[in-house]
């Protein structure tokens, strides 16, 4: 499958990173020569210097064989004019990255009139993530998810105390028919392994056969507590905050929003209903102080800078505020993270990047997914007899730490694995796999040599 991707920047670097590892035929165009060599010294990628607004070039490249076309530069613009030339010189399926919030106003009329397969907006899909976070408390239909047999259910560990303290095969050994899939610690959602323990204030999500699960939820549900955030306060005016700022005005929140510059705010302010957009620097306690911060139900911060939206978050955390989010796009701040106690760190890369994977891979690997606060994503896919993972013990598969396979539908038979359990053809499988390591779930579905 041949794709290319215009623009070599993170988006475009971290989608070419991930499907380098399939089976797929990657070009990369840029302007900028120096990154391209880079590119090429880290990955397995053919790479074009030139402009691709020039439909020469697109010619030239014969993209009439490619099956997909990633526009993913700076500019919505340009972005648009190449996804649309494509579409146009005949590539099967186009997508554009579009971020600004005039274009989101009109995105059925662009796409429709451009010929644009798909349009991913970085900005609006952490918004989404944030929003379901703050205000549905990330229940999966109500603390479940279900496919066919199959549910995944979400609980905090303190609703079932028994678990506390435990490690992964003693909570299997208590419960032999579900399986603990993913750990939500300190903001950090962990896929668990066999020495790793169940903690005081973990959240859980816990995958079994559909009616002991459903039985389980009875137990560990809590209700009412999920439309309980009426005091918002947004850091950084970006993109971002705006999208979200307005998600939230909508529901009903109470918002302020802060935002040094000034130019900045007045559009803000102009472009925003029922929202209180103060101008000044965000990093100023003082200020946060006098705008009541330890009144906040929830505190977000969207900068342009992760360790200031890193240590405004911790500021936040001291000053007793419930939900405490930040936006982090660098890999490195991983293990920090986890040791700060922020409630969410949500990386925009990832989403995106997990979004254009899906898209490529269309209904013909994956029957669905779901995302687990933003930085996860369970996903049931059908085996097919000519992928690796068929026929091998699971213990044999070399899974990756972010990888877990989770269950498997087989007819009528639901099969919650262990390391001896092999996938057949035709299997219904779940798996779920960190955002931050979707090139490792790219390998998994691979085709055998």
């Amino acid at each position: 499958m041949n794709i290319a991707i215009v623009g070599a920047g993170k988006l475009g670097y971290k989608v070419a990173a991930a499907l380098s590892g399939g089976d797929y035929s990657i070009t990369i165009l840029d302007k900028d020569e120096a990154i391209l060599q880079k590119i090429s010294q880290q990955l397995d990628v053919m790479t074009i210097n030139a402009d691709a607004r020039n439909i020469s070039v697109l010619k030239q490249l014969n993209i009439e064989t490619f099956n997909y076309l990633l526009a993913v530069t700076d500019n919505d613009e340009t972005n648009i004019l190449i996804a649309s030339f494509a579409k146009t010189l005949g590539c099967r399926r186009v997508i554009a990255r579009v971020r600004e919030p005039e274009h989101m106003n009109q995105l059925g009329f662009i796409k429709e009139t451009m010929k644009i397969d798909s349009i991913i907006n970085p900005d609006f899909a952490i918004t989404v993530e944030i929003y379901k976070y703050l205000v549905e408390k990330y229940t999966l239909s109500n603390g479940i998810f279900t496919s066919g047999k199959i549910a995944l259910i979400e609980f905090p560990s303190k609703r079932y105390t028994k678990l506390i303290g435990l490690s992964i095969p003693e909570v299997r050994s208590m419960l032999p028919e579900m399986l603990v899939v993913a750990i939500s610690r300190n903001g950090k959602v962990i896929i668990p392994h066999g020495n790793d323990k169940i903690c005081q204030n973990d959240y859980l999500y816990m995958i079994g056969e559909k009616d002991k699960i459903i039985a389980l939820n009875k137990k560990v549900h809590e209700k009412g507590k999920y439309t309980n955030v009426h005091k918002v306060m947004i850091i950084g005016g970006g993109k971002t905050g705006f999208y979200l700022a307005e998600k939230l005005a909508e529901f009903g929140a109470a918002v302020k929003l802060i935002e040094k510059n000034k130019n900045r705010c007045h559009y803000l302010s102009t472009h925003l209903n029922n929202v209180m957009v103060l101008h000044g620097d965000g990093t100023d306690i003082s200020l946060l102080e006098e705008e009541n911060l330890h009144e906040m139900d929830a505190f977000v911060t969207a900068t342009g800078y992760d360790e200031e939206n890193l240590l405004l978050a911790l500021t936040a955390k001291q000053h007793g505020v419930e939900d405490v989010i930040s936006k982090v796009s660098h890999e490195s701040y991983k293990d920090l993270i986890e040791k700060m106690g922020v409630d969410m760190v949500l990386n925009p890369l990832d989403i995106t990047a997990s979004n254009v994977l899906r898209f490529v891979q269309g209904s013909k690997k994956i029957i669905s997914s779901l995302l687990i606060q933003g930085q996860a994503e369970i996903m049931e896919i059908v085996a097919h007899s000519h992928m690796k993972l068929i026929g091998v013990p699971l213990s044999q598969l070399e899974l990756p730490d972010g990888v877990l396979i989770a269950a498997i539908h087989r007819g009528q038979q639901v099969i919650i694995p262990d390391g001896n359990t092999k996938i057949q053809w035709n299997d219904r499988v779940i798996i779920l796999n960190l955002l931050s390591e979707i090139g490792d779930m790219e390998k998994l579905l691979k085709n055998k040599n």
